[in-house]
This record gives C-alpha cells, sequence and structure tokens, in this order.
C-alpha cells in the first residue's frame, strides 16, 4: 500500500477510446485507492478501472496502451512518464510476492465492489430527482429558466446587445431553429462555449463569435448544444446540482431555492460541453444545411479526432451562407455596445 500512497492523486493526460470503433477523446487520468479514473476535463468521471485487472498491451513501447482486463475493447494510451512509471509500479507492487499480493488483490477488488454497493444505495436521490423533474410544469420551467439567467448574469455580466448584432443573431436563430422555442443569447465573459437552461435558452461565449473567421463554427457549436438539451432535460442537471434538498422542496413546495439555482449556475458557467457521437453530429449538421467542416477544425485544430465530421462535410452537397457578410461581421460585434 506504500506504493499506492507514493501516486495517489497523480494525474496526467491520456487517451481514451470504449470501443475501435469509437471516436479517441482526450481525458485526464489519476490514480486513487483501488482505482485508475479517467474523467473529462472538465473533471467530470468517465470510467474506472480496477488497478489489478489492468493490463498493458505493448511492453516496453511507448506511448503505453493499457487495458482494464484481458479481451476488453476498452483503450487508454499513456505518453506522460511519471503517469507510466507510476502504473507500473503499482502493478508490480500488486504481483511481487504471493502472499502480500493475494491480500493486497483482495483488498483492490473488494474496494470498487463496496464502492458500486454504496452506488447503488444511494440510487434513491437520483430517483427522487428524476420523478420531481417529470413533475414541473412548463410554466414552473419558464420561470426556473428565468431565475436561472439572472443567476448566470451576476457571473458573467449582462447578455451582449448591440442592435445590429441581436438583429443578425436572430437571422441565425431563425435559421437553425426554424420551429421557434429557441432563444440565442451572447454572453460577454466567463462562459468559454455553449450551455442551455430550461426555457429554451442556448448560452453563447462571446470567444465564440469574436474568434472565428465564419459563422459557420458557431452554427457547429449551436447545433451540438441543442443535441444535449434534446438529449438530457436541463431541470435534472439542474436538481442533480443542487441537491436532493432543493429537489425536495420543489416536489414539496413548487419553488426551487435561490441557493441550489446558484450552484448550478456557477457549474453551469465553468464547465465545458461533453462530446458527443461523431454519428449524431453529422446527421444534426445534414438536416441543419450547415458544412460541418469548421466546427470540426475548431474543435480539433489537426483535424484528427473530427476526420468523420470532416469527410462527411466534404461529400456532402454545398450550403446556402448562413449569414451574409455584414450580418456576420455585425454579429461579432454584438458585445461592443
Amino acid at each position: 500500500m506504500t506504493v499506492l500512497a507514493k501516486y495517489q492523486r497523480l494525474e496526467a493526460e491520456a487517451i481514451w477510446r470504449p470501443d475501435p470503433e469509437d471516436q479517441r477523446r482526450d481525458v485526464i487520468v489519476s490514480i486513487g485507492d483501488a482505482t485508475l479514473t479517467i474523467g473529462a476535463p472538465n473533471g467530470t468521471a468517465i470510467s474506472h478501472w480496477s488497478l489489478p485487472a489492468i493490463e498493458r498491451r505493448n511492453s516496453g513501447q511507448r506511448p503505453a496502451l493499457y487495458t482494464p482486463g484481458a479481451d476488453t475493447p476498452e483503450t487508454l494510451e499513456i505518453a506522460d512518464d511519471e503517469m507510466i512509471d507510476a502504473i507500473e509500479a503499482v502493478l508490480k507492487a500488486i504481483h511481487r510476492q504471493p502472499g502480500q499480493s493475494g491480500r493486497l488483490r483482495a483488498l483492490l477488488i473488494a474496494l470498487p465492489v463496496l464502492a458500486v454497493v454504496l452506488a447503488a444505495a444511494m440510487w434513491l436521490p437520483g430517483a427522487i430527482t428524476r420523478y420531481t423533474a417529470s413533475l414541473v410544469p412548463e410554466g414552473a420551467r419558464a420561470e426556473i429558466g428565468t431565475r436561472l439567467r439572472d443567476e448566470v448574469r451576476r457571473l458573467t455580466g449582462a447578455p451582449c446587445a448591440d442592435a445590429s448584432g441581436l438583429r443578425a443573431l436572430e437571422k441565425l436563430q431563425t435559421r437553425l431553429f426554424p420551429s421557434g422555442g429557441t432563444r440565442l443569447v451572447v454572453l460577454p465573459s466567463a462562459l468559454a462555449e455553449t450551455a442551455h437552461i430550461p426555457d429554451g435558452t442556448i448560452l453563447i461565449g462571446h470567444r465564440l463569435v469574436e474568434d472565428h473567421e465564419s459563422p459557420e463554427v458557431l452554427a457547429g457549436y449551436l447545433l451540438a448544444e441543442d443535441m444535449r438539451r434534446r438529449a438530457t432535460d436541463p431541470l435534472k442537471r439542474i436538481l442533480a446540482d443542487a441537491g436532493l434538498g432543493s429537489a425536495l422542496r420543489l416536489l414539496t413546495t413548487g419553488r426551487l431555492d435561490d441557493e441550489g439555482l446558484r450552484r448550478h449556475a456557477e457549474r453551469l458557467v465553468a464547465s465545458r460541453p461533453q462530446p458527443l457521437p461523431a454519428k449524431r453530429l453529422i446527421a444534426a449538421f445534414e438536416a441543419a444545411g450547415v458544412p460541418g467542416s469548421a466546427y470540426a477544425y475548431a474543435i480539433d485544430f489537426s483535424g484528427e479526432r473530427t476526420k468523420p465530421l470532416i469527410d462527411a462535410s466534404q461529400s456532402g452537397a454545398p450550403s446556402a451562407p448562413l449569414l451574409g457578410d455584414g450580418d456576420w461581421i455585425a454579429l461579432q460585434g454584438i458585445c461592443e455596445s
């Protein structure tokens, strides 16, 4: 256990792939008490590997390629020498002495099992959160969305409001979301990319407007954010961040407390959106008539991780411009008033 204590909380960048056919993802790996934790750059845990079960597929080579066990498609590629040495040292300690190895292996396997049992015991709060979200009517959702916008405004400043920029933003909004029900808002600070709230508003970080040469990049981020809000009820995310107490108060009183909204607003502004499967992105871009290559290169300058989206854009029919040059210039100046 001395070896584990030495390397606990060590972190390094890595590349994770859940399946050979899936897109490679940049992740952060860290060594814990009994597991190797794989997390997104925003801190969200993606996977936990039991340390005794980890196997290396390319012994002696760099970068190292690991799997969570035999005959599993999931892989983790690590180039960081310190992390590789740490993992190898931990694995060596586990298998070094027969007597100690058995006890250590049993302990390290038992701890993840205990974690699973505890996670099952924590199922009830999640069930209450989901049940509460399903009961909230549209009027109450709109009220929560308005209050959440106020909390976000406290963190980011008032939404950008140059008149000509707002007109251009409305044109883009109509182009991408012709059925209505969506409102686009550009924020002057704090938010890095995009986020959404329960009243149909998609929040946009000002750099997505100011730092790119064409509206196709912004359109890509907006289509991706629309996919996220359709996949998960935003009210469930609010209640998850607010906590069980806030969910129970909303269930019993019909009102979400200010502190719960404040916690969610802070997390909403600080976090980065989760990556989306390439196939779903391609379908969304094709349905909207938006080329995906500009967005793909904005996500990954080399294009290596977004190649399917780039290839799909090249094979598709040419699309009409999203905005005229004058409108795009106006939109880029939306925060200048």
